[in-house]
């Protein structure tokens, strides 16, 4: 029996109300989850006080904060962000994954896959369904074309952990060395793969099967 202290923090921020209320039950019925907070938009999440460090299943079409700027503001509170949207489409899995978010669902997932990615999260890895996997390397397949990048075994654990999230600081301290290491290491990176942004990375780190 999973008692409550070790049960995954979730939260919901979703504005259709039929939806949002199937997502709290798969959610209810999961042992492992505990479900907090439940909103129509991220002003009504930010009254709620849900502890830091929360898995959030956020909606990109709210009313009020929206989009990107929803991840970002979601993130700044301290959670750990999965986008469950109706908009799939590139440009949406790309900004909010700049913004910050740790995984990206379509809708039309069932309940086994929400939770597989809840938990995915909440022990701190990326999550991108492989359907949209796909598309975020998509448009980088002609750019990049030529010779397989090669990144060294440090390259890589240090790739994995900014791609899904984490702060140079945090990968220092994961990986031991020191945060001038790490922008070292994220420097070799960019210059190896051309990428500059977050965005980037998460691509090169699917490319790569770093993200599970």
């Amino acid at each position: 029996m999973t008692s409550e202290g070790d049960r995954i923090q979730v939260a919901v921020i979703e504005d259709h109300p039929l939806y949002r209320d199937a997502v709290a039950r798969v959610l209810t019925e999961a042992p492992d989850i505990e479900l907090g907070a439940v909103a129509d938009s991220v002003a009504r999440f930010a009254v709620q006080q849900q502890p830091p460090g929360s898995v959030v299943v956020l909606d990109l079409k709210l009313r009020g904060v929206a989009d990107a700027a929803a991840v970002l503001e979601v993130g700044h509170m301290g959670h750990k962000v999965l986008v469950v949207s109706a908009h799939a489409e590139q440009p949406e899995v790309l900004g909010a994954m700049q913004a910050g978010a740790k995984g990206f669902l379509s809708k039309d997932v069932d309940g086994d896959e929400l939770l597989r990615a809840i938990r995915t999260i909440a022990e701190d890895n990326a999550y991108v369904s492989p359907t949209l996997a796909g598309m975020i390397i998509q448009d980088s397949d002609d750019r990049h074309a030529g010779p397989k990048i090669v990144l060294s075994e440090r390259e890589k654990q240090v790739l994995r952990l900014v791609a899904a999230g984490e702060r140079d600081v945090d990968v220092a301290e994961i990986l031991n060395i020191s945060v001038r290491t790490v922008r070292s290491y994220l420097d070799r990176i960019r210059d190896k793969t051309g990428e500059r942004r977050r965005a980037g990375f998460v691509r090169v780190a699917i490319r790569e099967g770093l993200l599970r």
